[in-house]
């Protein structure tokens, strides 16, 4: 089995296996010392534009940050099995464009859902309550805290939450794949017979749209998974009229 995994790392083509490594660094780190766990969390993960603790920059660091083996394993084994052949069809340089635009397109779709929310929550206060809420707050979500009056503790819980994850970067290479290679079998767990790619994205769409609109409280950014796809597919239909890969498509 050793053998078999230093035979994938060593054919894994640039972009994903230094994703892959600095992930799982970043994870590691994370996971053995508390102070840089908190320190990442509070500086690299994404929070909302008005948020105390928001910085331009983490539009593109919250995709290396993960909030747990689970939620990195699935996200790196996606990265591995679908980004190989990604990475090959684009090129690396191309590759690394798209991850990093779809990623940062996912979390911009996930914070104009959150503005939704934001203002409808904001006003039911006046601006100065409204400031007041989101500066104190701040402080309480770093200590594990939140306020007891549920409006404030939504608008609070909107703003200063913070959004970690590359899954809106992984669902742009799912919908990448599907749109490359829309006829390629997939075998999925407890499913006997495979799936064509392009069905079964279009079955993860309507699934995260479900999730989107019906369970925003469930901690899961819904929206950053579909606008990853959206962003994907936008910049994938730009190539394609624009001839950059001279017409080898394969669908």
């Amino acid at each position: 089995m050793i053998r078999s995994f230093q035979s994938l790392f060593s054919s894994m083509p640039p972009v994903v296996k230094n994703l892959l490594i600095i992930n799982v660094l970043i994870w590691l780190v994370m996971a053995v010392s508390p102070a840089a766990d908190h320190a990442f969390t509070k500086y690299l993960a994404l929070y909302y534009f008005t948020s105390p603790g928001f910085y331009p920059f983490q539009l593109f660091t919250y995709m290396f940050l993960h909030g747990g083996f689970t939620h990195l394993f699935f996200n790196m084994f996606a990265l591995v099995m679908f980004g190989m052949t990604i990475e090959r069809a684009m090129g690396s340089s191309r590759f690394l464009f798209y991850y990093i635009s779809v990623g940062i397109g996912a979390a911009l779709i996930q914070m104009g859902v959150f503005a939704i929310y934001i203002n409808h929550l904001e006003g039911l206060f006046d601006a100065e309550t409204t400031r007041d809420i989101i500066s104190r707050g701040w402080d309480l979500i770093q200590n594990g805290y939140n306020y007891t009056d549920p409006d404030a503790s939504k608008l609070n819980a909107f703003v200063n939450t913070p959004m970690v994850g590359a899954s809106g970067a992984i669902y742009g290479i799912l919908l990448a794949f599907g749109f490359l290679f829309p006829n390629v079998p997939i075998y999925i767990f407890f499913i006997p017979v495979p799936i064509k790619a392009k069905w079964l994205i279009i079955g993860y769409f309507v699934i995260e749209l479900l999730y989107g609109f019906g369970g925003l409280a469930d901690g899961v950014a819904h929206f950053a998974h579909i606008g990853g796809m959206v962003f994907g597919f936008l910049l994938l239909l730009y190539w394609k009229r624009k001839g950059v890969f001279n017409n080898r498509w394969f669908f």
